[in-house]
């Protein structure tokens, strides 16, 4: 139909609210799937470094492993979704997505507030157990009317959206204040990878008909967000724990090793005497 359209000097245009694309290997967003799978990759990759130079003493290692996870789950479920949309494949791309953009803000204030820390006092450990208590439920409640009240593209994109300003905010104002403070490059990264990532949703807004049948604003939004996912596992999460030398990055993170709180096992060890408080 769409052949014909085009062929008849007419516009194309969407049905049922999508864009007709061309197919590849049976794929129906082909574009789409490359991207997603190249997020897959970003954030697989990012997992082993964490794994590899992170000593399983660190007592934040743990939220850094999830949050790659949860990343990697999400973007198989993407890539899933793109090669063939179908109901199932849809609400399990939509569910993880939700899940990454709440464990991201879950993450964020573990780390910020320092909630992971060892040998925090009862308060701080009862503030944990509390926060993720809301996550956990926050996370059911929207699966819960997705799934049981009413499938809602509108809700969902807000609730999305309010969730990752959020955390986009609390990381852009970590950025301001550590900069105020030291001055140095490593602190403009977060803020830097979140700005990336703003910039790169800011592509959903341009809806076009698909370029050569392949390439749209929404595989645009996805090629958009692998450079900041390498960004953040080369150097925002060397930055928060560990010295940077571990990860590639160059000498503008090298003070960051002060963030370190490992026990002094192995490498970590010849950092312990420059820790300082990130207060």
């Amino acid at each position: 139909m769409t052949a014909s359209r085009v062929a008849a000097g007419q516009p194309v245009v969407q049905f049922h609210g999508k864009w007709p694309f061309a197919r590849l290997g049976g794929a129906q967003e082909p574009l789409s799937v490359l991207f997603s799978l190249a997020n897959l990759w970003a954030h697989a990759r990012g997992l082993r470094r964490i794994r590899r130079a992170i000593p399983a003493s660190y007592p934040a290692r743990p939220y850094y492993v999830a949050l790659a996870l949860i990343s990697c789950a999400a973007w198989v479920l993407s890539a899933v979704f793109h090669a063939r949309d179908f109901r199932l494949t849809e609400r399990l791309d939509y569910f993880g997505a939700g899940a990454t953009v709440l464990y991201g803000l879950y993450y964020t204030v573990v780390r910020l507030a320092r909630l992971y820390r060892p040998g925090a006092d009862g308060r701080r450990r009862s503030v944990l157990r509390l926060w993720t208590l809301i996550c956990a439920a926050l996370y059911a409640a929207h699966v819960g009317f997705l799934t049981l009240v009413r499938w809602d593209y509108g809700y969902n994109m807000a609730a999305n959206v309010a969730v990752g300003a959020v955390q986009n905010a609390l990381w852009s104002a970590y950025s301001v204040r550590r900069w105020r403070r030291t001055g140095r490059p490593w602190a403009a990264w977060p803020g830097l990878a979140v700005a990336w990532l703003v910039m790169a949703m800011g592509l959903e807004l341009f809806d076009f008909p698909p370029l050569w049948g392949a390439l749209d604003a929404h595989s645009l939004w996805h090629a958009g967000t692998v450079a900041p996912a390498v960004l953040w596992y080369k150097c925002v999460v060397p930055a928060l724990s560990l010295p940077p030398s571990s990860f590639g990055c160059r000498r503008g993170l090298a003070l960051t090793a002060a963030s370190s709180q490992f026990p002094g096992q192995g490498r970590a060890g010849r950092y312990r005497r420059r820790r300082r408080r990130w207060r």
